[in-house]
């Protein structure tokens, strides 16, 4: 069973303080309402509203990193129990916009600014999010799981004669996955992986 929680370390409890909430009462009840006791009962009043205002968006914060994150658990359920990233499945913005009926922005937003640390390491949840690419099954494959493949056929490559980009895609396709050489080399690039002649050790 997967368990999600905040990190609530730097996030100390919020409410307002009982004492100027009586403070705001005796201004009310007083019999003397002078100038400056009405300004005192408004600017009381004003601090409290901005208060209430300020602890009702951190929990709306607090709801959307939960509900965004755990819609992303529930997609990417295999990986966080193995921590294999070949198991990830497509997973786009829009995906996880219509489960937790957020803005697609406000997904964005987060994925791009927030961590989770699992036990397979700590990831940026934009790392959970990747386009579809299908087999010769008609299966829809997670982009990440044909990076993952790429990068592990290159690493295994005999060094003194790398892999082309033409030859990658041939490996990519006996695997079964419906790949152009001109995606490989996007993919090799996103994957930070030089060309094959610089990858040559002598």
């Amino acid at each position: 069973k997967l368990e999600l929680t905040l990190n609530s370390r730097n996030a100390p409890d919020l409410r307002i303080s009982g004492g100027y909430r009586d403070m705001l009462k005796e201004y009310e009840t007083g019999s003397k309402k002078d100038k400056r006791q009405k300004e005192a009962v408004l600017f009381i009043k004003q601090k409290i509203d901005a208060a209430k205002w300020f602890i009702d968006a951190i929990k709306q914060r607090q709801h959307t990193l939960l509900s965004t994150m755990t819609a992303i658990m529930s997609h990417q359920e295999e990986f966080f129990f193995t921590g294999d990233e070949t198991s990830m499945r497509p997973m786009i913005l829009k995906d996880i916009a219509e489960i937790t009926n957020l803005d697609i922005s406000t997904v964005s937003r987060v994925a791009n600014s927030k961590f989770v640390q699992t036990e397979f390491g700590t990831y940026r949840l934009k790392f959970f999010f990747s386009e579809s690419l299908s087999t010769d099954s008609g299966e829809e494959v997670s982009t990440r799981e044909v990076k993952k493949i790429l990068s592990d056929f290159i690493e295994s490559e005999n060094k003194r004669k790398p892999h082309s980009d033409e030859k990658l895609t041939d490996l990519l396709q006996e695997k079964g996955y419906n790949i152009a050489r001109r995606t490989v080399a996007k993919y090799r690039e996103q994957l930070n992986i030089p060309v094959a002649r610089l990858r040559k050790e002598l």
